[in-house]
């Protein structure tokens, strides 16, 4: 059988003659229905290889996480794979060109994530510059009766930077200008329909920002984007929020920049290692550490499950897929 799948009139006419293989542990919300519809294989592949064996000549989908890796050397264990469905708009871990040679499509989930991303680059934004959290240790230590915290920095008017203007920073850009902040971004191409100012590089963008906020794909495009150049660009009463992937940013050189007060702070959701991060950031009052929850609602999260499955079930069944990955439309 074809790897593209054959015709809807040909394929099986149930889906729970499909076998798929989970590569992540998902949810109930997503794995009881995707048990209800087909065939599931709940990551054989890592827990009993000799089974996995024996069944991959048969799997014919995979339901992954956006946080999973999913490479060449596992398709080609499955000479039927047609489909990847990824839980996640991040797709960084799926080799997608690899996919493509193979005829495989990948899907992911944008859309039904970006206003609570957004919410949260508002909130770390807003955490770390007022100093929420070292407030709220402050606070539970008993040391309020010594006197008041240190002067905070105001956020509402200051000047914010995207790097990246898809639909999640555009989601940002519509907060902030409830803050009455001044909003400019970079991105691989300017974009003449938004009233925003346009940079050519991250670097030139930092110059001229009190906020920088990270909210562009991952992938090896974007690795380590933010440098010690950028860094050193956004200055010492700067700040960086990154809830893209950790991967943009350079770790090392963030470090040192917080520890060296090249900038005023960084608010985190995303690390270049998860789910370790640097022990250096532990204590760092100047420093705000959320554990990758950018789209960690109830509601959203099983707004993603919903159309993962969809795009699985769209698939065997032949109708248009909702949201294949942009390589594969």
């Amino acid at each position: 059988m074809n790897r593209t799948g054959a015709p809807p009139d040909e394929r099986s006419p149930t889906l729970s003659a499909t076998e798929i293989l989970s590569v992540a542990k998902l949810p109930p919300f997503l794995l009881d229905p995707l048990r209800a519809a087909f065939t599931v294989h709940e990551r054989l592949h890592e827990t009993d290889p000799a089974a996995f064996a024996a069944v991959a000549p048969r799997i014919q989908g995979i339901a992954a996480s956006g946080e999973s890796k999913v490479g060449a050397a596992l398709f080609d264990r499955m000479p039927q794979l047609r489909i990847v469905s990824v839980m996640g708009v991040g797709y960084d871990g799926i080799d997608v060109a690899a996919a493509k040679e193979r005829g495989i499509v990948v899907t992911h989930t944008p859309g039904v994530l970006n206003d609570d991303v957004a919410d949260l680059a508002i909130a770390l934004m807003l955490g770390v510059a007022r100093g929420i959290g070292a407030s709220d240790r402050y606070v539970r230590a008993g040391r309020w009766p010594e006197g008041p915290r240190p002067l905070a920095r105001k956020v509402s008017g200051a000047r914010l930077g995207l790097v990246g203007m898809g639909r999640i920073g555009q989601a940002i850009a519509l907060r902030a200008a409830a803050f009455g902040m001044t909003i400019a971004y970079t991105a691989r191409s300017a974009k003449p329909d938004l009233p925003y100012r346009y940079f050519e590089s991250p670097r030139a963008l930092a110059a001229e920002t009190d906020f920088l906020v990270v909210i562009t794909p991952g992938g090896a495009g974007t690795r380590k984007l933010i440098d010690a150049s950028v860094l050193a660009a956004l200055g010492p009463k700067g700040y960086v929020i990154n809830v893209a992937r950790g991967s943009v940013i350079d770790e090392a050189a963030l470090v040192a920049a917080l520890q060296n007060g090249t900038i005023a702070g960084a608010g985190l959701d995303v690390f270049e290692n998860e789910p370790h991060v640097p022990q250096a950031l532990w204590t760092m009052d100047r420093v705000l550490l959320t554990p990758h929850i950018g789209s960690a609602t109830a509601e959203t999260r099983h707004a993603m499950a919903d159309l993962a499955r969809a795009n699985l079930e769209a698939y065997f069944a032949g109708r248009p897929l909702p949201t294949p990955v942009p390589e594969c439309r």
